[in-house]
C-alpha cells in the first residue's frame, strides 16, 4: 500500500524508520528529506535477483562471513539509502533490526533504472563514500549489461574500467566472484 505522508518539519532517522513498510516505493532520507521511487521494474528485479543468487555463491565459495541483502536500509551520515543490493558483514547483521549502519556494509550495488540513473549515478556514490563504504558497484542494462566498480581512494570513489556483456568479469574485491553481466538480463 502506497502513503502520502503528512509531515511538518524535516525528516528525521526515527521518523523515516517509524513508517509503515511500503513494497509499491522505497523511501530514502537524505538532508531531512524523503526520497521516494517506485518498486523497481521486472528487468531490474531480474538483475538484481540474479547478481543476489551470484554473491551469496561467491561468498560461501570464499568463506566471507558476509550476507547478502536486497533492498535494506543502511544507515549514513546523511540519512537512510536502500541500496538493491548490499553486502554486510554477518555479525552486525545478526545484531541489526530494521537498519544497517553503513560501518558494517561492505559493499553496496546499485542497479540503475530510468527513474534512478542520476540518483545511482551522481547523489547516492557521494553519500557511500561520506559513510565509509569501500566498493560501490553499479549495473547498468541500457542498452548493454555492464558492470561499473568503484573502490573508495580519498573519499571518492575510483572507478576502474567498465566490465562489459558477453565477457566474464573478474572482481576479487570483497571477495572473488566472476560472471557474465549479460547473465543478469538473460531470460
Amino acid at each position: 500500500m502506497s502513503v502520502a505522508y503528512n509531515h511538518a518539519g524535516p525528516w528525521t532517522l526515527d521518523d523515516v524508520l517509524a513508517l509503515p513498510e511500503d513494497s509499491a516505493q522505497r523511501v530514502e532520507l537524505v538532508g531531512g528529506q524523503l526520497m521516494m521511487s517506485p518498486a523497481p521494474g521486472l528487468a531490474h528485479q531480474r538483475a538484481s535477483h540474479r547478481l543476489h543468487n551470484l554473491l551469496e555463491q561467491a561468498a560461501e565459495a570464499a568463506d566471507a562471513d558476509v550476507e547478502i541483502f536486497e533492498a535494506i536500509n543502511v544507515i549514513v551520515p546523511d540519512g537512510l539509502l536502500i541500496p538493491d543490493l548490499a553486502i554486510v558483514d554477518a555479525a552486525a547483521a545478526e545484531e541489526s533490526g530494521v537498519a544497517v549502519s553503513a560501518h558494517d556494509v561492505l559493499a553496496v550495488v546499485e542497479i540503475a533504472s530510468p527513474s534512478t540513473r542520476v540518483t545511482d549515478r551522481k547523489l547516492k556514490p557521494s553519500l557511500y563514500a561520506a559513510a565509509g563504504i569501500e566498493h560501490y558497484w553499479r549495473i547498468e542494462l541500457e542498452p548493454a549489461p555492464r558492470l561499473l566498480i568503484g573502490r573508495l581512494q580519498n573519499g571518492t570513489y575510483a572507478d576502474q574500467p567498465p566490465l562489459l556483456a558477453g565477457a566474464v568479469a573478474h572482481v576479487d574485491e570483497p571477495f572473488p566472484i566472476a560472471f557474465d553481466p549479460a547473465a543478469l538480463v538473460r531470460r
